[in-house]
């Protein structure tokens, strides 16, 4: 690392479970961001603070004047222009060492396959039940983590799904895709806007633990936060030996 990057990650580098080596990890690790709305603002504006080499971001979306009540990365100027290159503009301001890659598509399981395959982690931070189950089935292919969350009205949600980890559950083992949910979108029910802050952030936290190898992920555990309450709940993920997308892997 150059002087620069020695001063602005010092405070990373004073942490004894990441030190210097845990943030070359992160400057040399390639983070995949799906959704560049209120959960990718903040996951990857701390992605890129804290020095994750490589940001790749997809969303087919563009601004919209009602998305800057809780869209942080993007601003009054930015309506009508892409989110990608919105957010990328952000990331470089925040941090002109990051390379981003603003990818201004929707996620499908095709273009999925390149993408997920070139990362080292994921983190879905969409809105639909389609894409986050093509996220899912990409990430047990090619075994890579995928961090999830999700954020609705008051409540929130965020699990790891690991599958590198014989008995870990992937996403399909709690939500199958077989099984019809009531898309819930921030568009008719609404959104608390720091609730997408929170979990957002903590997906760029579980992120850079799992690049860094600092700590113990949430791999195996779904945190449920009340936000009118601000209570959390944590339950124990099972794996589904019988799941449609992961039931190939071997067990330990």
């Amino acid at each position: 690392m150059q002087d620069e990057e020695l001063l602005r990650y010092s405070r990373h580098i004073l942490l004894d479970d990441i030190g210097i080596e845990g943030q070359e990890r992160i400057r040399a690790s390639h983070a995949l961001v799906i959704g560049a709305g209120g959960l990718g603002s903040p996951a990857a504006m701390y992605l890129a603070c804290a020095g994750v080499g490589t940001i790749t971001v997809s969303d087919h979306d563009s601004v919209d004047l009602t998305n800057l009540q809780r869209q942080i990365a993007h601003r009054t100027d930015s309506v009508g222009q892409a989110k990608v290159e919105s957010l990328k503009r952000t990331l470089h301001a925040l941090n002109p060492l990051v390379q981003v890659n603003a990818l201004q598509m929707r996620a499908d399981t095709d273009t999925l396959d390149a993408l997920v395959q070139a990362a080292d982690v994921v983190l879905d931070c969409c809105d639909n039940f389609k894409t986050r189950q093509a996220v899912n089935a990409s990430c047990v292919k090619h075994s890579k983590p995928l961090v999830s969350g999700a954020a609705i009205q008051f409540d929130g949600q965020i699990s790891v799904y690991d599958t590198r980890e014989p008995n870990a559950p992937c996403y399909a083992c709690t939500f199958p895709p077989d099984v019809t949910f009531e898309e819930a979108r921030c568009s008719t029910m609404g959104v608390f806007a720091p609730l997408v802050g929170i979990i957002g952030s903590m997906q760029a936290a579980e992120a850079l633990k799992l690049l860094s190898g600092a700590g113990r992920s949430l791999n195996g555990r779904l945190q449920m936060l009340d936000g009118r309450a601000m209570e959390w709940n944590e339950i124990r993920l099972p794996r589904n030996p019988v799941c449609p997308v992961c039931k190939q892997r071997p067990s330990a």
